[in-house]
């Protein structure tokens, strides 16, 4: 049999949206928008198994319900738009023995080693954004959540966090539903675009519908 590789959504219903149904391919990454508050960042959270829902979620033909929870939020990864810190330091949320990769996004984002030894009180907003991406990547998820990942920086951090991902989607072939209310960003970083609603997912409008010169 013909398993068709990547993440398949089917008939997902959350509270009281859906129905939702979705298929992303390896290496495709799927923009995502929609009004505030309509269930964009709850529909992530079925995804990884974190909020009740009905209908079936499959990660290269593998159904989240015959994997353990947390190995499953292994393999498809959300990472959420504000993190959350439980030790003083940066590097206690890390696990010793940082690989290559590791050490090379390190770097592309702006930190360095002695970075690790920060406390998380001095961290800004768009730093702990940085770090948890870096807390993400630890174990190398197969498929990525994205959910605004980068609404809390500036123009220079946003262009190197777009670049890496970009480099992850080619090299690793790292499927994305990537959530963002920044549609040029989207159209810039996705296959396509669709629009969340109560009822379910729609082709979203090229960008130019929405500017008053088009």
């Amino acid at each position: 049999m013909n398993i068709k590789k990547g993440l398949q959504i089917q008939e997902v219903r959350f509270l009281e949206n859906g129905p939702y149904s979705l298929t992303v391919t390896q290496g495709e990454c799927v923009g995502l928008t929609g009004e505030s508050g309509i269930g964009k960042t709850q529909f992530l959270r079925a995804i990884v198994d974190l909020l009740p829902h009905e209908g079936e979620i499959t990660l290269n033909g593998v159904s989240y319900q015959t994997v353990v929870p947390y190995q499953w939020r292994k393999q498809v990864s959300m990472l959420p738009a504000e993190s959350r810190w439980w030790f003083d330091r940066v590097g206690d949320h890390f696990p010793d023995g940082a690989d290559d990769d590791f050490n090379c996004w390190l770097k592309e984002l702006s930190f360095t080693k002695d970075s690790m030894n920060w406390r998380v009180s001095r961290l800004s907003t768009g730093e702990k954004q940085r770090f948890s991406f870096l807390r993400t990547m630890i174990n190398h998820p197969s498929f990525l959540l994205l959910d605004e990942p980068t609404s809390a920086l500036d123009r220079h951090h946003t262009a190197q966090l777009e670049t890496i991902l970009a480099d992850i989607r080619s090299s690793r072939q790292v499927g994305m539903i990537w959530i963002s209310h920044d549609l040029e960003q989207l159209e810039r970083v996705s296959d396509r675009v669709l629009r969340l609603e109560k009822n379910g997912l729609f082709a979203q409008r090229a960008i130019c519908w929405v500017r008053l010169y088009c």
